[in-house]
């Protein structure tokens, strides 16, 4: 996983990764002018010729606030600027720029709005750790209001560039930032309230990474595409790899969509153990997928105990019931790659450190916010909270949403941002995590075989559209890997 073109940088790494161009011979003021240069090329490439407003904050973000006046300004734009505080109080490069502006300051207020076609967000950038309050949280407020659309500088205003969170933010309609993407530009509402989001290059080289080694990374491809397992002419349904799923009764479905899942995902072999009750209904309902009866814990063991399985899976459709608790720890304790979901979470909603102690082999647990909260500590933002289960748990956490965070124990993160809204579906999760199955039978490392299936999920899911439900992800996965396999780059639009 070494494409630094997906990494996401923190607030204080991109504070570093400013600092650490200059070192190159890229000082802060040619950096502040080539980003409002970006943004200002972004709005002439966007909208003709408008009244504009622009709202200048105290800091490094109304600098460029400054620079983007004076770029369309010099193209024929009429602008309206207004800056929060005197303009005396600037300091450093924010100063310099200001001092080239030649057209009038006009304290911040909602009248700057009046007659503006465009409104520029350049008060606060990613930075900010407190909520927007007077002057400035007014004339967003209303610049919120008018319908106008909105260009955030970095940032909207109000979001907080580590966590996605908002303390005032109001929808923009494009956000342009620098070099990299932040872990908020991500994370629910930031990714929501940015609009349409651009990448400018300012200049700043890409060696500065390796000065500043980024941990979190946008899920692409290109991060585990390498490792994705794929089918040769020596291989043979066992070499393949051997999936194992405990399926649940009588609630029978969800392990059915995981199995399908997991054989779609490439397992050589697919096995559905269920209890005698069960068997009528598996094995009418299924073909290739093979359904084995276990009518005492004696032969449960005796499968466990099939050197031949490569992967186990065990929650979905399980129950939360003792046997479910028993049997995820008998999992856990052969030290084969191990997916808990759902169920097989909850069971340990009383004793969550029975759950981590038993972790010492391959575990990917793929929970919802509820049930993450029932075994881990959910205060926090989301990357924080998924990070520090992964560390103390020993698994890869795959904590799902709209912006799914993959979490590994050393502390790297990947966060999704492929998957469409109609994943919100039943058994969408069912689905996910028997891709999980059907990668790590096939070998794929725990981290990267998580991260590759939240991708396909999404991309599987934007693939079909409308009136989407679990059912039809399993048979869209090949249409998926085919262009992934055949272009080595291949990256959804």
């Amino acid at each position: 996983m070494v494409n630094t073109q997906m990494a996401l940088l923190d607030v204080a790494q991109m504070g570093e990764a400013d600092r650490l161009a200059a070192d190159f011979g890229t000082p802060g003021i040619t950096l502040m002018e080539r980003a409002g240069a970006a943004v200002a090329r972004a709005v002439l490439a966007r909208w003709s010729q408008r009244p504009v407003a622009i709202l200048c904050g105290p800091g490094n973000n109304g600098g460029g606030g400054f620079v983007v006046a004076r770029h369309l300004a010099e193209a024929g734009w009429t602008i309206r600027l207004a800056l929060l505080g005197p303009r005396e109080a600037l300091r450093g490069d924010a100063r310099h720029h200001a001092q080239l502006w030649a057209g009038q300051v006009e304290d911040m207020a909602p009248a700057v709005l009046d007659g503006a076609d465009l409104i520029i967000d350049a008060l606060f950038g990613a930075g900010l750790s407190r909520a927007l309050e007077g002057a400035a949280a007014e004339t967003l407020a209303a610049a919120g209001a008018t319908g106008t659309p909105i260009v955030a500088i970095d940032v909207p205003s109000g979001v907080m560039g580590d966590s996605g969170a908002s303390l005032g933010a109001v929808q923009a309609t494009l956000t342009v930032t620098f070099f990299r993407k932040k872990p908020g530009h991500l994370l629910l509402p930031g990714r929501a309230l940015c609009g349409a989001l651009e990448v400018a290059d300012i200049g700043i080289p890409d060696g500065v990474l390796g000065r500043i080694a980024p941990r979190t990374f946008e899920n692409d491809p290109s991060l585990w595409q390498a490792a994705l397992p794929r089918p040769d002419l020596a291989a043979n349904k066992y070499t393949r790899g051997h999936s194992l799923i405990i399926g649940g009764y009588p609630m029978t479905g969800a392990a059915r969509m995981a199995a399908r899942a997991a054989a779609r995902a490439g397992s050589g072999l697919t096995t559905i153990a269920v209890s005698e009750a069960a068997l009528p209904v598996y094995a009418t309902a299924l073909t290739s997928i093979m359904a084995r009866p276990i009518a005492t814990n004696a032969d449960f063991d005796a499968l466990l105990a099939d050197r031949r399985i490569t992967a186990c899976l065990i929650g979905p459709g399980a129950g939360v019931t003792a046997e479910t608790r028993a049997r995820a720890l008998a999992m856990l304790a052969t030290h084969r790659p191990v997916v808990l979901d759902a169920d097989a979470i909850t069971c340990f909603r009383n004793d969550p450190d029975t759950l981590t102690r038993a972790i010492s082999g391959p575990c990917v647990m793929t929970p919802h916010d509820g049930e993450f909260a029932r075994v881990f500590d959910a205060t926090g933002d989301k990357l924080t909270r998924t990070r520090a289960a992964a560390r103390h748990s020993g698994a890869v956490i795959v904590l799902k949403g709209a912006d799914t965070v993959i979490a590994a124990p050393d502390g790297r993160a990947i966060i999704n941002s492929n998957a469409p809204p109609t994943l919100a579906t039943g058994g969408s999760g069912d689905v996910l995590c028997g891709f999980v199955l059907g990668l790590l039978a096939q070998g794929m490392d725990p981290f990267l075989a998580a991260a590759a299936a939240v991708w396909l999920h999404g991309a599987a899911a934007a693939a079909f559209g409308p009136g989407l439900i679990a059912e039809d992800l399993p048979d869209l996965l090949p249409a998926v890997l085919r262009r992934l396999y055949a272009a080595p780059t291949y990256r959804v639009p």
